[in-house]
């Protein structure tokens, strides 16, 4: 005996029934709206999430009663979780289709169209319900198929397939609702977000059969193109040949020269679903697609949903219903993730099109290219001389390789995680680019590499790089422009005027710093200076000096590099009219300014006319065994202070010649490394000299302002002392998390994955702030920082100040900015108005 549930079964739709989103779902809320705008909605029931957990659990609903609700007309049932991004088991159609029903629509359909439509129930309900062997429901409709599906229902189920309407209501829901609480199910919709509890609806209503003498069939329509966004009536319909009972030909929605549309054939029809797909709009303030049936010349409409569409549609979309006060401006900048902007400030590969994947690695910096592998920086240089897009591919990038990269359109390594060195280059130069993609196997002697699939492609060989999805594509993919259109400028404009926390660009070059004022920046975090040296050019110079055995000769190469620095910084200042822009004194160790391989070292021993044994032992000498621990940054400036000396020089003339030129410019020199306040004074003293000097030598004043980048735990432990001799403190997290964790950003690619599977951490702390561990140093160095010295700017420069979820961090923490890589300055300002709308700041709240 069938146990029935004692509470609220179902509920039929009507405008004035209590149906919620929560309890219902989304799909019945959808549909009580467009009845309540007059709609021809079919019949339709909905079952609340606490029937359908009950049905779960073997305790069914009165289906009897559901059934007679319908009064022997064919229902479907479809899933209605909380949110549609959720899925959920599959529609079934056609339920209460039995032997009684066929011999009906034979008489008044013809025997195709009821073989048809039984057939194809009976398939879906063994596959989906009684969960037999699809290969044994296959055929095509026919007299005979339907006979043969009849007949193998029976012998695997030991029973007659049922014909009673509300027996197979009962099964369906059965079916749906356990589906819902498989694990693999659970699995599927908690990566999409759902949250472990969640719950489903179900809706059961009652089927538009699009049959009669008159237009029938079925489809759907929307009105933008989901790609761009544009308005664009789009879909299709799908006709019924009324001579013999079978699905005809699909229609055109509009007048198209290539065949008929439905707006030809029933132009009523087709204004009246305009008219709908208006009024959804505006009344349920989306862009929405309507599933649609005509039977016999009347419309019906059986469903609602979302358009799916890609960024660009998003945004446009998000604007254009602002603009027209749809929607609040508010809304729209809500509407529209973060991360889902930075698809548009790149070429992506049309969606429209088919892929051809043959690797997949780290997405580590959007957008999509295409060219002929290169396996060298050399090679890639050579390449773009010729004006030939290139593919740079390398186990993984070093210094060495920037040139390389600047050539090539796009970046392909081997090894690497998120914040390795292609990562964090690429990412500044909005170049796409894979890292980690361990599919491939790499043979650089013989100039390929071999797909997982077998494939070998060589050099010359054209690929294509989809940098935000991941994926390396065989040949040249189609591709669709950046869309820094006015519907991105404008949503961004809004978003500037609700964020509450600053954004800064990390910038290198005078390139680097167009971009940043292109996406509208509010100023240079981090500009590096030793990306600087490594123009042909320069390298030499930059040698010489490392090569110089006293004082005195470093600071005769210092000199020839002194008036290129200059012109650097004078472009920067230019470029900026006024911005703040934050310099990085000289960062890396020297003996990445030389090279490592024998052929390398002879042709520097003939540059430098040197013995190569000298040349040899000074590369040696130079070595350490943990380069990122030895004698960089602070260590460096003061060990050999000439460096630092020239750096401010250049730094301080160019002030000088850019206030003269334009806007007043008080530039903020920045030390790295630093872990102790003695560090500070020492390089403040030096620097302050230099200043005076130029002052002096110049007869003008000018202002400037000396801080930390806090990238060890001892710098972040002791901020209290430091700030006394710093105006800002700037947090370089990419050094900070690999101290903190004790691994390399470069290395932790190779297990990151198994780590962040497993459960050690809940996320690549490279990728996304570690809020726990990295974050509570973030804490401790900016509340001791400002406890010493109030007025003290607090901010972060590493690559996580692109980051949502680690601006969230610093924007709760009081942060004044976040600085990141130029193409992550609109997603870091969409992010941070999310944020300003969703929850408050921490200093706001006294």
């Amino acid at each position: 005996m069938q146990k029935h549930t004692d509470f609220a079964e179902f509920t039929e739709i009507t405008p004035a029934e209590g149906i919620e989103a929560a309890r219902h779902g989304w799909r019945a809320k959808c549909l009580q709206r467009l009845v309540r705008l007059g709609l021809p909605v079919p019949k339709t029931v909905a079952l609340p999430c606490d029937t359908v957990r009950a049905i779960a659990s073997g305790l069914m609903p009165d289906t009897e009663r559901l059934a007679a609700l319908f009064e022997g007309a064919l229902v479907s049932i479809r899933p209605s979780p909380a949110n549609p991004e959720w899925g959920g088991p599959g529609t079934v159609l056609n339920v209460g289709m039995n032997a009684a029903k066929h011999a009906e629509f034979v008489r008044t359909q013809g025997q195709r169209f009821a073989d048809a439509i039984y057939l194809g129930f009976v398939q879906s309900y063994a596959v989906h319900v009684a969960r037999l062997d699809p290969d044994m429901f296959t055929a095509e409709p026919s007299s005979e198929a339907l006979a043969a599906a009849l007949a193998a229902y029976e012998a695997e189920m030991d029973e007659e397939f049922p014909q009673s309407p509300a027996r197979q209501l009962t099964e369906v829901l059965r079916s749906m609702a356990r589906a819902w609480e498989g694990t693999t199910a659970r699995l599927l919709r908690e990566a999409k977000g759902a949250p472990s509890d969640a719950t489903l609806g179900l809706v059961v209503q009652e089927m538009a059969q699009a049959i009669g003498p008159g237009l029938s069939g079925a489809g759907t329509i929307q009105l933008i193109e989901p790609v761009t966004g544009a308005p664009q009536v789009t879909g299709r319909f799908r006709g019924l040949n009324p001579a013999n009972r079978k699905t005809g030909e699909t229609l055109y929605l509009v007048r198209d020269k290539r065949g008929q549309s439905l707006e030809e054939v029933a132009p009523e029809v087709f204004a009246t679903l305009q008219d709908h797909c208006r009024r959804c709009r505006e009344k349920l303030r989306e862009e929405m697609l309507i599933e649609f049936a005509v039977e016999n010349g009347a419309l019906k409409i059986i469903d609602a949903v979302r358009v799916q569409r890609s960024a660009r549609a998003l945004v446009r979309t998000a604007v254009t219903l602002a603009t027209e006060k749809i929607i609040t401006r508010e809304e729209a900048i809500l509407r529209v993730q973060p991360r889902a902007i930075s698809e548009l400030l790149h070429y992506q590969v049309d969606p429209r099109v088919p892929r051809d994947c043959v690797a997949r690695g780290i997405a580590a910096s959007p957008g999509a290219a295409s060219g002929r592998i290169v396996f060298s920086a050399a090679d890639a240089q050579a390449a773009a001389a010729r004006d030939e897009r290139c593919i740079l591919v390398r186990r993984e990038t070093a210094p060495e390789d920037i040139r390389g990269m600047h050539a090539a359109v796009a970046v392909l390594t081997e090894r690497g995680g998120i914040t390795s060195h292609a990562a964090v280059i690429a990412r500044g130069l909005g170049l796409p680019c894979i890292v980690g993609a361990s599919d491939l196997t790499l043979d650089l002697r013989e100039r390929r590499f071999t797909a997982r699939d077998g494939r070998v492609f060589r050099e010359g060989d054209v690929v294509t790089i989809d940098g935000t999805n991941g994926e390396v594509l065989s040949g040249a993919a189609e591709m669709l422009e950046p869309a820094l259109d006015e519907w991105f400028r404008t949503l961004l404009h809004w978003a500037d005027n609700v964020r509450d926390i600053g954004v800064r660009a990390n910038a290198d070059t005078p390139d680097d710093a167009r971009t940043a004022r292109m996406f509208e920046a509010e100023g240079i975090g981090l500009c590096r200076t030793e990306h600087m040296f490594f123009d042909e050019d320069r390298l030499t110079v930059m040698r010489e000096m490392i090569f110089a055995n006293t004082a005195k000769d470093r600071k005769v190469a210092l000199d020839r590099l002194l008036p290129m620095q200059r012109a650097d910084f004078i472009a920067l200042f230019d470029i900026m009219a006024g911005l703040p822009v934050c310099i990085r004194l000289f960062d890396p160790p020297l003996h990445e300014f030389l090279p490592q391989d024998r052929e390398g070292m002879r042709e520097l021993a003939e540059a430098l006319d040197r013995p190569l044994s000298e040349v040899m032992r000074r590369v040696e000498a130079l070595s350490e065994f943990n380069p990122m621990l030895g004698m960089r940054g602070v260590r460096l400036g003061i060990t050999v202070p000439e460096i630092y000396e020239m750096q401010a020089r250049a730094i301080f003339e160019a002030t000088v010649e850019a206030s003269r030129r334009g806007a007043a410019v008080v530039p903020e020199v920045m030390i790295p490394l630093v872990s102790a306040k003695r560090e500070v004074e020492l390089v403040k003293t030096r620097i302050d000299a230099v200043a005076a000097a130029v002052r002096t030598e110049h007869k003008t004043d000018f202002d400037y302002r000396l801080g930390v980048m806090v990238e060890t735990p001892r710098a972040a432990l002791r901020a209290g002392e430091i700030a006394q001799h710093a105006a800002f403190l700037s947090f370089g997290t990419n050094d900070l998390t690999q101290m903190t964790y004790g691994l390399s950003r470069d290395d932790a690619g190779r297990f990151m994955g198994a780590y962040v599977q497993q459960g050690v951490y809940p996320e690549d702390p490279f990728h996304v702030l570690d809020s726990d561990g990295v974050g509570e140093l973030l804490l401790i160095g900016s509340e001791r920082g400002r406890n010493a010295r109030p007025e003290v700017t607090i901010s972060v420069c590493g690559e996580h100040g692109g980051n949502p979820e680690s601006i969230a961090f610093c924007r709760r923490a009081g942060f004044d900015y976040v600085s990141c890589s130029p193409f992550r300055v609109p997603v870091a300002r969409l992010a941070a108005a999310h944020f300003a709308l969703l929850e408050p700041r921490r200093d706001s709240e006294a």
